[in-house]
């Protein structure tokens, strides 16, 4: 058994594991804690009802739980609008890092909150909505006294979303570049934001001067979702 140390520094024959690597020591403490680790994602939406004029706008998402009204509805958010139990803040116990934004935008059925947020986006002014948001809207974390620039809409793709319409009216057909689905581009995939449990946050919306107003006849929503990992720390001693 040359040439391994003995981890315990007592007389003795050193550990070995299969395959000729040494065996960790094992430490004589108790632990107090373990960690637990996972994959998770936070969701929070927005509604622009039909008829809102958005230029020059700053909308806040992750800042309304499930279950309370805000964020432009008018009735209370379910989880297909939001997973957070608390506005604005992270689980509790549970640090977060996230590796990636992403932002889904669709079609409402309603002029208001009354009806069907995922309708097809199959019309002219449905096509133009989208596009508006896209090439207008900018994302930004809001740190309560610090605004930290994350991109523009356009760049966080949700993945799956919008990858292209087609809208006919009578003989003419016109084609939308819809395109919002470059899921493999994450702005953190190098160097995570971490946010600490308990920590205060929200994304902010904003659109610039040129923003033209939601459609006359659907609004439209826009669903931020937050990819990263967790780890909570368990008391066990």
């Amino acid at each position: 058994m040359a040439g391994y140390g003995n981890p315990y520094g007592v007389p003795g024959v050193a550990l070995v594991q299969e395959g000729g690597g040494q065996v960790p020591p094992v430490p004589f403490q108790t632990p107090q804690n373990i960690f637990r680790f996972g994959e998770q994602t936070l969701w929070s939406t927005l509604l622009l009802p039909a008829g809102s004029a958005i230029a020059n706008g700053t909308n806040r998402v992750f800042s309304t739980p499930v279950g309370q009204v805000g964020q432009g509805f008018g009735n209370a958010l379910s989880i297909a609008e939001t997973n957070l139990k608390e506005g604005g803040r992270v689980p509790a116990g549970v640090a977060y890092d996230v590796f990636g934004v992403a932002s889904e935008i669709v079609s409402t059925s309603s002029t208001l909150d009354a009806g069907t947020i995922g309708t097809a986006t199959n019309s002219v002014a449905l096509i133009a909505d989208a596009l508006n948001i896209q090439h207008n809207g900018v994302l930004s974390w809001d740190f309560t006294q610090t605004t930290v620039d994350i991109c523009p809409i356009v760049l966080a793709g949700a993945g799956g979303g919008l990858f292209g319409a087609l809208a006919s009216t009578l003989n003419n057909v016109n084609v939308g570049h819809l395109n919002n689905g470059n899921g493999h581009i994450w702005m953190y995939r190098k160097h995570p934001v971490a946010l600490p449990g308990n920590s205060t946050f929200s994304i902010v919306i904003r659109f610039g001067s040129r923003a033209a107003a939601i459609s006359g006849s659907n609004g439209a929503s826009v669903r931020v979702t937050l990819l990263g990992y967790y780890k909570n720390v368990i008391e066990i001693g």
